[in-house]
């Protein structure tokens, strides 16, 4: 297992400019809204760990795709 939270940048899908994210990988497999620190539009945030707690992917996306 490595880090319990991972810093991560993903890109917002409305305005286009980076987002800074600490995920924990403690809790598993979630999907949750982060509001983009630019725009303020709340973005999906899923993220996938793996079973040794890794994280495995993560998506940021618009509520409505």
């Amino acid at each position: 297992m490595s880090a319990l939270i991972e810093d991560i940048e993903v890109t917002c899908p409305y305005c286009g400019e980076r987002l800074e994210l600490d995920v924990d990988c403690t809790v598993g497999n979630q999907i949750y809204y982060e509001d983009c620190q630019v725009c303020c539009v709340p973005v999906v945030v899923e993220v996938t760990v793996d079973d040794a707690g890794d994280l495995a992917g993560i998506r940021a996306h618009r509520d409505d795709d």
